[in-house]
């Protein structure tokens, strides 16, 4: 079938949306599938073997002739799958020209959200409403219950993040994520102050931020500021295979963000054999649990101690490293391309060219 893809951000620029659509992309044609991604980010006009079509943008937003290239060609396609957070203009305006649009939201909704939730659904229309975990689909339920909410997971390839362990290291901490507030990136380093205080004084505790974004500044003069420049690295924007490399010398991933929809940096560390100690509020919790995975908590001091309790107990540690690289989660790109596929099978009726191409 052809699909296209709609979404306001997408490569180069990296996050977790970015990734996720290009690789849903990626894995949907080598399903058989043709896939084109219309996005607003500037960039080549393709990403790996996804076609992209860039469109103009005016301050944020889709120009007059973005809206009239989304008008033609939208129609050509079986399937139109917007993809968006919490704000997303070309997504919403995408999905409000064609009949029968899915659209996937990636954000958790929260009482700051710059454009409530119900505003957007009358905005776009008849849709079909999905969400990337349980979490968001119960929040979007919530808001909108005269509306069914089905689940379409982001997906992950366990075996890529599979890189042999190196176990002559200091006991380290990473943590991955786009440097903004709703991160909680400041909250982040005053838990690994906390982690510091709470182990032994001779442990040499290292810890690596990943990531840019608008605090990035801010970030670096508190690791200065509370003299954690020794034991804080702030790489900034690392490659996916860079990244797999440090997971190979880390012990475990913390999560802080309290409206983490999914976690897809959370869950490819998890693949990557580390214990994920996050907050229990978001979507984490489904490819995570207490003392099998990992451990889900309620507050900042529940996240320090438990990650140095974590860092403390060899054997425990070990156990549940050993356990996340010896078994896949449910996400798995398979499962996830499946899930997919069953959604854009039931939305639209099924005139002979989709018949054709679905086969």
């Amino acid at each position: 079938m052809r699909i296209a893809l709609v979404s306001d951000c997408y490569l180069p620029r990296l996050g977790g949306i970015e990734l996720q659509v290009h690789d849903l992309g990626a894995q949907l044609t080598q399903a058989g599938h043709e896939v084109t991604v219309f996005t607003l980010t500037d960039g080549p006009s393709a990403a790996g073997d996804v076609p992209v079509v860039r469109l103009p943008r005016l301050a944020g937003l889709p120009s007059p002739s973005a809206v009239e290239t989304l008008r033609a060609e939208l129609p050509r396609y079986d399937v139109v799958h917007c993809h968006s957070s919490l704000l997303s203009p070309l997504a919403w305006r995408a999905a409000r020209l064609v009949e029968g649009a899915i659209v996937t939201l990636h954000s958790l909704p929260s009482p700051s959200t710059p454009w409530p939730v119900e505003s957007i659904d009358r905005y776009v229309g008849s849709v079909r409403w999905t969400a990337v975990s349980q979490a968001v689909a119960g929040a979007l339920h919530r808001l909108l219950p005269y509306r069914s909410v089905e689940v379409l997971h982001n997906g992950v390839d366990p075996a890529q993040w599979r890189t042999p362990r190196l176990l002559d290291h200091p006991p380290t901490i990473v943590s991955t994520m786009r440097l903004t507030r709703r991160k909680r990136p400041m909250a982040l380093l005053r838990v690994l102050r906390s982690v510091r205080d709470l182990m032994p004084s001779e442990t040499q505790l290292r810890a690596v931020l990943v990531g840019t974004g608008p605090l990035a500044d801010d970030v670096a003069r508190a690791v200065r500021r509370w003299g954690l420049g020794d034991r804080v690295d702030l790489p900034g924007r690392l490659t996916r295979f860079e990244i797999q490399q440090l997971y190979a010398t880390a012990d475990v991933y913390v999560a802080p963000a309290e409206l983490e929809s999914f976690g897809v940096a959370a869950l490819e560390a998890r693949c990557a054999g580390l214990p994920v100690v996050a907050m229990a509020s978001g979507g984490v919790g489904e490819f995570v649990r207490p003392g099998i995975e990992g451990y889900l908590v309620g507050t900042d001091a529940q996240l320090a101690s438990t990650v140095a309790a974590l860092l403390t107990d060899h054997e425990r540690l070990v156990r549940i490293q050993e356990r996340n690289r010896a078994t896949d989660p449910v996400m798995t790109w398979p499962h996830v391309v499946d899930q997919h596929l069953a959604v854009y099978r039931t939305q639209r009726p099924l005139s002979p060219q989709f018949l054709t191409s679905a086969s």
